[in-house]
């Protein structure tokens, strides 16, 4: 900021600077907006090197933090002057004052535009450096053919164009239609001819959003980009200025790769040749050096390169060299480089074919566990959790064991997961499974949830072969000294069932496990006591003939816990009580407990849930692709009560039938086979006559001493596995996972023989719950196709988001990604085929509703494998209307078709934009809505007693803008949003929600607009928001008391309460 000539405000800027405090420098600004003020209202208006002056005040008070809400008007017209020094303060101040929605910068509009088409290139740096900070919709609509003007012009200076590039991408983020994709695709094509690195670097960034949002219609531009990449990398032609550390602009560089990633995969060989060549060129050329400066550039060039080799799906030998660079990183000192090794290290493991070489580095990752930084130990974690399988997963699971011991405790408890989830997932036999839970256990208890101990008493239970090892090896535990409880939990439950078939073994006697057991009762909590019950009961049991001593002990313990405080303890001992004295009839009363139905591993489901960066989704992403892609597929039917055995059928690899007990997923090289025994009929015993084992793969999960006597039924827990990721990235999918358990919220689709001549096989359908005894459905005459989660879940959640899963089954994933402007709308669907085979006769069909109007391209009739197509639909709202399109979706898998009827989330909130209102504007135009059908009112019954906090997000969620502090009465929410259509165009909607505090459960709609239509259907979409329909009650009708007149109010609060 030049001072000379302006001793006034360097003064000024003293005197601030020299305030000993707050107040004082308060009192000075105050001094000076009075004198600032006073000066603007002189009737003899003042020079502009005067006017000048006292902006520039307005500006340094403003960027202390204080608020300037005058002079704006001064510093506009600042703009129109015709000298360059006032000129920029205008141009400068105006960028900082004002923001798009402003009404004054509707005044300078034609004095900005003069400044661009003239011949002044200062001033068209001035004004375009102002609308590229500013923007706007209307700044969009004026100036964007006159920026594109300079941006093309061979006549301007490369400065000029530069901004002018910027500026047109600051407006076309504001609005999208300033740029016509029509025309665009040639000129972006003759703009990357461009010699100058400033302006190919700012055209570049333009080219990345205008790629994001379209980019078939940019597939001419690859080549070029190739191009510069060719040109970056050998050197030539890069000025000095442009050369960043010796690295020819990095920045550019960096752009144009992702630029590419944004294309699928390109098929022209010449071009891949070419591109390859490059990158082998970056991954040669980059190494660890001592500059700091160099290493970030060098190493942002790097990693995105690393993304373009692995969405570009390279060559084995160039991922390899990828995995060994990165091995190079985490094995350097720095931390910032080890961190960024792993991370993308992890990254990496979603190419299937690098995950041997990745393996080759586990030595130095297992060292980096060990790091004093914890966020490279977490990297560590993360990075060994997903590259295990049945090869090193003993080895692995043996340092994260020895690792617990010495770990913060800030990891231990994700530690002591991911380490129970590896174990069950590539045990190589059930005992090392629960030595190593275990363990698990005893070095970190208190880490330990209790879905880890659930898992193994469900293992224990569904295989006859380890019970006797389980029992012994707890009992073992039990001796020591010092165990916790949790350990006491697993063991009292496993001896209570099967400490008889250790009768056999020195010192296992009841008696002797009793007093075992007996040791660790006092000093455990209520709910272990009730678990040690139930063990002593099934001891005392497994004593035939009883043990008199023994017998006296168990009963002595019951009476003195019948009197317990807790009812469940009390009630376990009064019932064993009475139990003891049933003699033989105990027997049938006290028997084994039956094995549990099989269901997706709760374990799995918590890693699956479990919220992280993309690393750590990365590995989680994978873990459950190894769980579900090539799982062996088990089934148990039961027909007319008779239980059957399993049926194996391996899906990808041969079965190694030895041993089927323990569900493994698979590994590169073989499977194992899966079975949870044969069906059984349940037992029905009484509340303190057993302990069920909870179903440890079942959500929720319960403890077994608050279990109810009679096992409930199972319900086949659904899967919400995420396997989209980013929208616009390619599938890695090895093959189709097992079908899992879900619900059926789709509407089901019949199909014929695609030869037209004869019906075909009716269609995979999306079925209710399951056969609970069922793992998977194994592929025979009966095969359904159900959808891996809840379709109805992720619906809700597209209702108020803009991207996400629509659909996913085992063969197909359809995600969805759009943007809403105005009255029309672009919704892309992003159909993705996990399968390793093509999915042909593919589907698409939308039935509109009659007040939208949808226009799409054609889709291809067969999706080849493991890739991705986009489907855009541009959408245009005729009215007002609460209907929902619907997607008719059908494939064939080979010569099975599967079709679905999809909602499409294209609801009225999304046509709706929030809009700021003053009290004044909002009881002038609600004292213009009279009454019906304009403005209607319901008294709304069965409302989610929500929180008036919550109520307002939800409202903000769905576009219904909430202005708070309008409304007087605090209990009440004042919206007001602008709905799009055809018909009406921007209807302005104002909402008033009355709630009464003492019954959440009912409040006062009322809506008003200019439209009635608008008017009704949104009233009715947002009671149906707001109505707990899980509570619908018919309700009489209600005349709805007058709300009372809150007194003491001035002004427009006052006129609003009096209104309303």
């Amino acid at each position: 900021m030049a001072l000379s000539g302006m001793r006034g405000l360097s003064t000024f800027i003293s005197d601030v600077r020299n305030c000993q405090n707050k107040e004082a420098e308060r009192s000075r600004v105050d001094k000076e907006l009075a004198n600032i003020r006073t000066k603007f209202k002189n009737e003899k208006g003042l020079a502009l090197h005067e006017k000048k002056k006292y902006v520039w005040k307005m500006l340094y008070i403003y960027m202390l933090g204080y608020d300037v809400d005058f002079g704006h008007m001064e510093t506009v017209s600042l703009i129109s002057a015709p000298k360059y020094p006032e000129k920029q303060v205008g141009y400068i101040v105006t960028s900082c004052l004002l923001n798009e929605n402003h009404d004054f910068l509707r005044l300078v509009i034609n004095t900005v535009r003069n400044d661009i088409i003239g011949n002044n290139e200062t001033f068209q740096c001035l004004a375009l450096t102002m609308v590229g900070n500013i923007g706007g919709r209307d700044f969009s609509e004026s100036l964007a053919p006159d920026v594109q003007k300079l941006l093309l012009s061979n006549s301007c200076r490369p400065v000029v164009r530069k901004k002018a590039a910027l500026c047109l991408l600051r407006l076309y983020r504001k609005n999208p239609d300033v740029v016509n994709v029509d025309g665009w695709s040639e000129r972006m094509v003759h703009l990357l001819d461009e010699k100058d690195i400033g302006v190919l670097t700012a055209v570049m960034s333009l080219l990345v959003s205008l790629v994001a949002n379209t980019p078939d219609a940019y597939w001419n531009c690859v080549p070029k980009c190739v191009r510069i990449l060719e040109r970056l990398t050998r050197g030539q032609e890069i000025p000095q200025e442009y050369t960043y550390y010796g690295i020819p602009s990095p920045w550019l560089q960096v752009k144009t790769m992702r630029v590419l990633q944004y294309f699928p995969t390109i098929e022209d060989p010449n071009i891949r040749k070419s591109l390859f060549e490059i990158l082998q060129r970056i991954l040669m050329g980059t190494d660890v050096v001592k500059n700091v400066n160099k290493n970030n550039a060098s190493h942002a060039v790097l990693f995105e390169a690393l993304a373009l080799v692995m969405h570009l799906d390279a060559e084995k030998e160039m991922l390899s060299q990828c995995v060994a660079l990165l091995g190079k990183f985490i094995a350097v000192r720095e931390p910032n480089i080890r961190y960024l090794g792993l991370e993308n290290m992890t990254r990496m493991l979603l190419v299937v074919d690098v995950q041997d070489t990745i393996k080759k580095h586990q030595a130095q990752i297992i060292t980096s566990l060990k790091d004093p930084d914890i966020s490279i130990r977490r990297r560590s974690l993360d990075l060994l959790y997903g590259m295990c399988d049945v090869s090193n997963a003993r080895e692995i699971v043996e340092e994260l064991l020895q690792y617990l011991t010495t770990a913060d405790f800030g990891i231990r408890e994700e530690l002591a997961l991911k380490a129970a989830i590896l174990s069950e997932s590539f045990a190589p036999d059930l005992k090392w499974y629960v030595d190593v839970i275990l363990q698990l256990i005893e070095k970190a208890g208190d880490f330990v949830s209790d879905d880890i101990w659930y898992r193994v008493v469900q293992f224990v239970t569904n295989n006859e072969d380890l019970q006797a090892y389980a029992a012994a090896t707890v009992l073992a535990y039990l001796d020591k000294p010092a165990v916790h409880e949790t350990m006491v939990k697993v063991a009292g439950y496993l001896l209570g069932e099967y400490s008889h078939l250790l009768a056999r073994q020195p010192g296992c006697t009841p008696k002797d496990i009793f007093y075992v057991i007996y040791d660790k009762f006092p000093i455990v909590t209520i709910g272990t006591k009730a678990i040690l019950l139930s063990a002593f009961a099934k001891i005392l049991l497994h004593s035939q003939p009883q043990d008199p001593e023994l017998r006296e002990r168990v009963i002595d313990v019951f009476k003195r816990y019948e009197c317990s405080v807790d009812a469940d303890v009390q009630q376990r001992c009064v019932e064993y009580l009475m139990l003891c004295e049933k003699g033989p009839d105990m027997v049938d009363i006290m028997a084994e407990m039956p094995k549990f139905p099989e269901r997706q591993s709760a374990l799995l489901k918590r890693a699956e849930n479990t919220e992280g960066d993309a690393a750590e989704a990365s590995a989680t992403k994978l873990r459950l692709q190894q769980q579900n892609s090539m799982a062996l597929v088990v089934a148990e039917p039961q027909t007319n009560g008779a239980a059957h055995p399993p049926i194996l059928k391996p899906s990808v690899a041969p079965v190694q039938t030895e041993q089927l007990a323990l569900p493994e997923p698979p590994s590169s090289a073989h499977q194992r086979a899966l079975s949870n025994g044969n069906a059984h009929p349940e037992v029905p015993v009484t509340a303190a006559a057993a302990v069920a084992a909870p179903s440890l793969l079942e959500e929720p999960i319960t403890a077994p001493a608050s279990m109810p006597a009679t096992a409930p039924a199972p319900t086949p827990a659904p899967s919400a596995v995420d396997l989209l990721g980013d929208l616009l990235a390619p599938l890695a999918i090895e093959a189709a996972p097992g079908t899992m358990p879900s619900d059926n919220n789709a509407i089901l689709d019949f199909g014929l023989d695609p030869s037209g001549l004869a019906p075909g096989p009716a269609p995979a359908q999306v079925s209710g719950p399951a056969d609970p005894l069922t793992l998977a459905l194994y592929d025979g005459p009966d095969t359904k196709v159900q959808p891996i989660g809840n379709i109805e879940d992720w619906y809700k959640a597209l209702m108020i988001k803009d991207s996400g899963i629509l659909y996913e089954d085992p063969y197909v994933q359809i995600g969805v990604k759009a943007d809403w402007r105005g009255i029309q709308g672009r919704l892309v669907l992003f159909i993705g085929n996990k399968h390793t085979g093509s999915l042909s006769n593919v589907k698409v069909v939308v039935l509109p509703p009659s007040h939208l109007r949808f226009q799409s391209p054609p889709v291809p009739d067969t999706i080849p494998p493991r890739a991705q197509v986009q489907c855009p639909f541009d959408i245009f709202c005729l009215q007002a209307s609460r209907e929902t399109a619907v997607l008719e979706f059908a494939y064939n898998n080979g010569n099975i078709p599967v079709g679905v009827n999809l909602k499409l989330p294209v609801l009225m909130n999304k046509f709706l934009q929030a809009v700021p209102v003053t009290a004044n504007d909002f009881v002038g135009r609600w004292r213009a809505l009279t009454g019906p059908p304009t403005k209607l009112q319901e008294v709304v019954r069965n409302v989610r007693p929500i929180p008036l906090a919550e109520m307002a997000a939800l409202f903000n969620s769905l576009h219904i803008g909430v202005a708070p502090g309008l409304d007087p009465n605090v209990n009440n929410i004042v919206c007001a949003s602008t709905f799009y259509s055809e018909s009406a165009q921007a209807t302005l909607c104002l909402i008033r929600v009355e709630t009464d505090p003492s019954d959440r459960t009912q409040l006062r709609l009322t809506v008003g607009s200019p439209d009635p239509t608008t008017t009704y259907e949104l009233k009715e979409y947002i009671k149906e928001q707001l109505i707990d329909v899980r509570t619908l009650t018919p309700v009489p009708p209600v005349v709805p008391a007058p709300t009372p007149a809150i007194s003491g109010l001035t002004g427009p609060a006052a006129v609003l309460a009096g209104l309303i």
